[in-house]
């Protein structure tokens, strides 16, 4: 039995330019899953363009109503959901994001299957697919971008403007560091990981967290900090990674020695909202914190990193914040901490975080979709069924749909 996937052409304003399969993914998809039929449908925004699907045989269409199953990256418009379909995008509904309450009572209404890329994961609980590398490349770049503009050291060319990533990190032969640079890094996931594919092109050493609090260096450093390097117990007790990600309460935050030390800090770290914060606007408050520029790739807002008040675009990627009046300046502003929080950093380079992506998917998801899943990787990772229901993992939704929670987790 054969099953049609629809590319969907992506409506959300504003544009996004990714895709979940290039065009050359599109034809290694039909050549390893042999029941599998593919169709795009046209569109204009791509980074893709059309003509280069068409020339590897991928049919372009018009409408997808014939098709079994729908890929796309950001949440569909209302208007363009079909009934009684299988959808993969990204919905952000399962921290009851008030937002988009009526796209998930939509869903549920035209009985839609919705498989949502940011719940899927193996049998261990960890994500199998999502974008955070190429945020964690893109925003480590962006922060150096940043530190050179607010330092008046250097000046390179925002990636977005950049071909691909091959011309981004050809520029990173621009980047002149002071001697006695320090920068901190958090996150050690998909995002930290990528942000520190950047740190490794330059030359900069990595030092341990220790060294990097108490020595003198005669070079650019950097240090990669895990949780248990700023954050601890409130009962003093040794830490317990496990035991924090199932609550963080009763923890606090051990973050502003590094406040001192650092020149920048590039902010991967993972955040929920038991967890304490890390950078408070009183640490900022002190005279003695050196940090100059702070590019927050998590990126949440009022939350764990206090100067981080808005989320920035890929147009204005940087602003100031004032941590004495505890508001928005210039980043070039003396008194001002140089802010870099895009939150829709792979977006930069679309044609690469697509690739990466794709690739994903193809080896960590289409197994499972479209032969055994012997781990319920899909029915996992399913918030709805097409009896117009929530599964059995999203039934805490229910009030959300209903209407009758508005508290975003």
């Amino acid at each position: 039995m054969t099953t049609k996937i629809g590319i969907i052409r992506e409506g959300k304003i504003p544009t996004d330019h990714r895709v979940p399969l290039s065009p050359e993914q599109c034809v290694r998809v039909m050549e390893e899953f042999p029941n599998v039929e593919l169709v795009v449908q046209k569109s204009q925004i791509r980074s893709f363009k059309d003509k280069e699907y068409a020339d590897l045989g991928i049919p372009l269409v018009d409408a997808l109503d014939d098709c079994d199953i729908i890929l796309g990256v950001k949440e569909v418009n209302l208007n363009d959901l079909l009934p009684n379909k299988h959808y993969f995008f990204f919905s952000h509904t399962f921290k009851m994001q008030p937002y988009n309450r009526k796209l998930l009572q939509t869903i549920i209404e035209k009985k839609i299957q919705l498989t949502d890329y940011e719940v899927l994961t193996n049998e261990t609980g960890n994500r199998i697919i999502g974008f955070g590398r190429y945020a964690g490349i893109v925003g480590c770049y962006n922060g150096f971008r940043t530190y050179g503009l607010k330092h008046s050291l250097y000046n390179l060319k925002p990636a977005h403007q950049c071909v691909d990533r091959k011309e981004m990190e050809s520029e990173l032969c621009k980047i002149k560091l002071l001697k006695d640079t320090k920068i901190a890094l958090t996150g050690f996931g998909r995002v930290g990981h990528g942000a520190l594919e950047i740190m490794n092109m330059l030359p900069i050493t990595e030092v341990s967290p220790e060294e990097f609090l108490e020595d003198v260096f005669n070079g650019p450093v950097f240090t990669h900090l895990g949780l248990a390097d700023y954050i601890e117990r409130n009962d003093g007790k040794e830490f317990d990674m496990e035991a924090f990600f199932e609550d963080g309460s009763g923890h606090k935050s051990n973050f502003p020695p590094y406040l001192h030390e650092a020149d920048m800090y590039i902010a991967c770290h993972y955040w929920e909202n038991s967890s304490p914060f890390l950078v408070t606007r009183e640490d900022l408050k002190n005279k003695n914190i050196r940090v100059s520029v702070i590019a927050d790739i998590s990126c949440d807002i009022d939350g764990p990193v206090a100067s981080t008040i808005r989320p920035s675009t890929i147009a204005d990627p940087i602003y100031g914040y004032d941590p004495i009046n505890e508001q928005e300046v210039e980043f070039d502003n003396p008194n001002a901490i140089a802010v870099m929080a895009v939150d829709n950093l792979p977006c930069e380079l679309p044609k690469d975080a697509s690739i990466d992506f794709g690739n994903e998917l193809i080896k960590s998801v289409f197994p499972a979709l479209f032969g055994e899943d012997p781990q319920a990787i899909i029915e996992r990772g399913s918030q709805t069924t097409k009896d117009g229901k929530l599964t059995y993992e999203f039934k805490y939704l229910a009030d959300y749909v209903a209407g009758k929670e508005t508290i975003q987790l």
